[in-house]
């Protein structure tokens, strides 16, 4: 094991007994919510996956320890610290663990803490990937490369809708992740169910989910898997209305100069308040509905 590694108890214990454990990411405790929506969120996504058979393995950095599984301590640590926290990708790791800082986890840094701590599945609520504006600003996630060198199956719902969803799936093509439609043939956009991209394929159960990713690590792939899973109907929302909000969000975020890892935080946090707060609530129920799927898939990947 990593000496920089930290295991939770439960998932230990968890992992001695052949129990099916699915990660999750921190960022969305720190930068994805405010406080406390943010700690009651975390503590509920833990929960549903409990309530469907697997343990969860909420992971961070703490003090310059990488956590694959947190106390219930920490994440209200993180909940309240908010975006005092680094938002840590890959480049930040080595730093936060030099200086014993904290850092919350964005998809690429839990699929490499994962991986390390022997975790296959991770849910999260969606993935980052090529901005809007990329062919001037190279502004292009860092998950989209994890994706393509991290062996773990990722399931969401999807890019965030603020993205260039078409140049984001040309990117994985590129990289040779398969994007998988759960239930569906069309890629979903986060808040919305359909985004007029379609998938690589579609599978309509978790043992068919379990099934793909197995085979890819019998043949030694060293990549991951995208798992795109739709937000509940009763939950999505109108695609006018989220396009509306993105795009005045944009256009501020560009007045206001915010640039890097600082415009995905901006980009939601606005679209929570020109929506009402009507986004928020759909984050939280596709966060869900993405860790049922991940829970029920990690106990076929056990069978």
């Amino acid at each position: 094991m990593n000496k920089h590694l930290d295991i939770s108890y439960e998932v230990g214990s968890a992992q001695a007994m052949g129990l099916p454990i699915v990660a999750l990411e921190s960022t969305i405790i720190s930068h994805g919510m405010p406080y406390p929506k943010n700690v009651e969120t975390a503590l509920m996504v833990e929960q549903t996956i409990r309530d469907a058979g697997a343990i969860p393995a909420t992971i961070a950095v703490i003090g310059g320890r990488l956590k694959a599984g947190l106390t219930q301590e920490e994440i209200e640590y993180l909940g309240k610290m908010g975006r005092n926290v680094t938002k840590a990708s890959r480049r930040d790791l080595p730093a936060l663990v030099a200086w014993e800082a904290d850092g919350a986890t964005t998809v690429a840094t839990t699929m490499i803490i994962a991986h390390m701590a022997g975790i296959q599945v991770f849910a999260t609520g969606g993935i980052g990937g090529v901005h809007r504006g990329a062919e001037t600003t190279m502004d292009i996630s860092a998950d989209l490369e994890e994706l393509a060198q991290t062996p773990v199956m990722v399931v969401c719902a999807g890019a965030k809708s603020i993205l260039d969803l078409g140049l984001t799936l040309e990117y994985l093509e590129t990289k040779g992740v398969p994007v998988i439609g759960y239930g569906t043939d069309e890629l979903p956009a986060f808040y919305t169910r359909q985004s007029g991209f379609g998938v690589d394929y579609r599978v309509d159960s978790p043992a068919e989910l379990a099934g793909l990713f197995r085979a890819q690590r019998e043949l030694g792939y060293k990549g991951g898997m995208l798992v795109t899973n739709p937000i509940p109907e009763q939950y999505a929302m109108d695609k006018a209305v989220i396009d509306a909000a993105i795009e005045q969000a944009l256009a501020e975020s560009r007045a206001q100069g915010i640039k890097g890892k600082e415009t995905t935080p901006f980009l939601l946090a606005r679209v929570v308040e020109l929506t009402g707060g009507e986004s928020l609530e759909s984050n939280i129920q596709l966060v869900l509905n993405n860790a049922r799927v991940a829970a029920q898939t990690a106990i076929q990947l056990n069978i």
